[in-house]
């Protein structure tokens, strides 16, 4: 029994000898190295918060960072000590590659959340429309962004076909345009109707005079003479002008004398007398 244990002691022994010391080594290289990944994750986490303003972007890209520092530590630790790291290296990239098949929709809205919040077509609280849809920006994630539309509907959209789409940004600038379609009759007077419309737009206190704003014929339709009424706004005012205008100009291409013409069609009866031979 002695002989037995003084034997497993012996090959105990031989395995100090033969990799405390690498152990020892091992153990001194994690400590330091967590220390110091540790520290400069926070440095690199702070200049990113000095160089971005979205608070999601910064802690993402500061704990991906972090991550693949720490694996990097690991896989070099386990190669003081002796372990062959190639078939961790080799594990780790299959299933990267396993992971990326997998999830090849996610990657590419992660993607396009890293394109939208690095190149800024849209911000929080802007008014757009993008993927079909209309709203006010309520929050730009990594993988999707939501919306709030008028009615306070909540939609959410993939980011990945968010930043391959087209965006329209209503709120990127202070004004913007409203634009009308008037339609008088023939038999009226343009001149009076014009300067009746462009009244509506001088006397509206919403309105920017200095813009550039249109009151002109743009088409000769089959009932009726068609006016562009194009008044700009502050984009606060826009809402509320877009659902007065209309009745504005009514009343006001009324006053002048013309009318708002709809569709008619002149419908002939004939009808043929039957003589009766009888």
């Amino acid at each position: 029994m002695e002989q037995k244990i003084q034997e497993i002691w012996s090959v105990i022994e031989a395995q100090v000898a033969l990799y405390g010391g690498r152990v020892l080594l091992a153990l001194v290289a994690l400590i330091i190295g967590w220390w110091v990944v540790n520290k400069v994750s926070a440095l690199v986490d702070r200049s990113l918060h000095r160089s971005m303003p979205d608070e999601t972007l910064v802690k993402f890209l500061s704990s991906a960072f972090e991550i693949s520092i720490k694996v990097l530590l690991v896989i070099s630790v386990a190669s003081i000590v002796g372990i062959e790291t190639t078939s961790f290296i080799a594990v780790i990239g299959a299933a990267g590659l396993a992971v990326g098949l997998a999830l090849q929709g996610s990657l590419s809205n992660f993607a396009g959340g890293v394109m939208v919040l690095i190149f800024r077509p849209i911000q929080v609280g802007e008014y757009i429309e993008a993927a079909g849809y209309e709203g006010v920006v309520q929050d730009i994630g990594i993988f999707v962004t939501t919306l709030l539309t008028l009615d306070e509907r909540t939609i959410i959209i993939p980011n990945g076909p968010l930043a391959n789409g087209s965006i329209v940004n209503y709120s990127r600038h202070e004004t913007r345009a409203v634009e009308i379609t008037i339609g008088i009759s023939y038999s009226d007077d343009i001149k009076a109707s014009k300067e009746a419309m462009e009244r509506v737009l001088e006397n509206d206190p919403r309105v920017l005079k200095e813009k550039g704003n249109v009151v002109a014929v743009t088409d000769l339709g089959e009932s009726s003479v068609d006016f562009l009424v194009r008044a700009f706004v502050k984009n606060a005012d826009y809402w509320s002008f877009f659902f007065d205008a209309r009745a504005l100009l009514k009343e006001a291409v009324e006053s002048a004398g013309a009318t708002i013409p709809f569709p008619q069609r002149d419908v002939h009866m004939f009808t043929q007398e039957k003589s009766n031979n009888s």
